[in-house]
C-alpha cells in the first residue's frame, strides 16, 4: 500500500483512500476563504487522527504486554522503542475508552426550543447543564468538541461523531436516532405522559415529575450506535430535560467500564436520577445495558 494510503472501515467494506487527495486540493484551492476554512478543518481533523493514532498505540502496548509475557522491555524490543518512551506512551496517551465515542471531532448537539415572543432559538437550563458537562468529559479526553443547537424546525442529523442530546418529541434527529433502537422507545401512553418502553416486556418508565405529587426525579433513554458511515452518535434522551443531565454524568462515570463490556458495539439501556437542584444525588440503572443484534 501506498504511504500516503490509508484504510477507512465503513460498516461492511474497507476502501482504500488516498490521505493526500485532500490535502493537495486544499493547496491549490484559488480562493482564500475556502482555503483559510478547509484548512481549519483539515486541521482539527487530522490533530483527532493523531490523538487517536496515539490511544492506538497506548492500547496495542497493553495488548502486547500480555503476548509477550507481562514484560515492557519486551514490548520495547518489538516496538523499536526504548522502555522510558514506552512508559511516557503509557502515562500520555488518551485510555482505551475514548473510543466510545469515536474518533472525533466531536458534535455534541443540544435541543434549541422556539418561544412565541422570540425569533430565535432557546435552550433550557438544564440541556445547557449538560451540554457543558459532555463538553468538559470530553475535552478531557482530548476531543475537539463543537456545540450545535438543533433547531426543532429543521432536519438536522449529525454528519460526524457526535453526542445528540434530544427526544422524539423535541426534533427529527431525537426520532429519527430513536427508530433505530430495536429495544427501548419512547411513546405517550396515559394521561398523555411520555415514558420509555422496553419493547421485549412492554414495562414503562415514567417521570416522577409527571406524577400527582412530583418528585425532583427523572427517567432517561441511553444508547450508543455505529452509524452506516461509520460515525459513532451517543444518543440521550431523558424524559425532561432533568433527565438528560443524569443520563449524561452516569455515562461519563461508567464510560470506561460501558467501552470495556461492549467495545464498539451498540447498545441501549435507561438511567434514572434524583436531583437536588441539577446535581444528580442518585443514579439508578433501571434497564441494564443490552447490545444491539448485528
Amino acid at each position: 500500500m501506498s504511504p500516503v494510503a490509508r484504510l477507512v472501515k465503513g460498516p461492511k467494506l474497507a476502501v482504500v483512500v488516498d490521505v493526500d487527495d485532500e490535502f493537495h486540493a486544499l493547496r491549490a484551492e484559488p480562493d482564500p476563504v475556502r482555503r483559510g476554512r478547509r484548512a481549519t478543518d483539515l486541521l482539527a481533523t487530522y490533530q483527532q487522527r493523531s490523538v487517536e493514532l496515539a490511544r492506538v498505540r497506548r492500547d496495542a502496548i497493553e495488548e502486547a504486554r500480555d503476548q509477550l509475557g507481562g514484560s515492557y522491555t519486551e514490548v520495547a524490543r518489538a516496538f523499536g522503542l526504548t522502555k522510558g518512551r514506552i512508559t511516557q506512551i503509557r502515562s500520555s496517551a488518551p485510555p482505551a475508552y475514548r473510543a466510545f465515542f469515536g474518533v472525533g471531532p466531536l458534535d455534541v448537539a443540544l435541543p434549541g426550543r422556539r418561544l412565541l415572543d422570540r425569533d430565535d432559538v432557546v435552550i433550557a437550563t438544564e440541556d445547557d447543564a449538560t451540554g457543558t458537562h459532555l463538553t468538559d468529559e470530553a475535552e478531557q479526553l482530548a476531543f475537539t468538541v463543537e456545540r450545535q443547537i438543533i433547531d426543532p424546525q429543521q432536519e438536522w442529523e449529525p454528519v460526524r461523531d457526535a453526542v445528540v442530546v434530544c427526544g422524539p418529541s423535541s426534533a427529527h434527529v431525537g426520532n429519527m436516532l430513536m427508530q433505530r433502537d430495536p429495544l427501548l422507545t419512547m411513546s405517550l401512553g396515559d394521561g398523555a405522559r411520555w415514558g420509555i418502553v422496553d419493547q421485549e416486556t412492554g414495562e414503562r418508565f415514567l417521570s416522577p415529575m409527571d406524577d400527582e405529587q412530583p418528585r425532583r426525579a427523572d427517567v432517561a433513554y441511553l444508547a450508543r450506535q455505529v452509524m452506516p458511515d461509520g460515525s459513532v452518535v451517543v444518543h440521550i434522551a431523558g424524559v425532561h430535560a432533568l433527565g438528560s443531565v443524569g443520563a449524561a454524568h452516569f455515562l461519563t462515570d461508567h464510560v470506561a467500564s460501558l467501552w470495556s463490556e461492549f467495545g464498539d458495539c451498540a447498545f441501549s439501556m435507561v438511567v434514572g436520577g434524583e436531583f437536588e437542584g441539577l446535581t444528580p444525588t442518585k443514579l439508578d440503572v433501571l434497564v441494564p445495558p443490552r447490545r444491539w443484534s448485528p
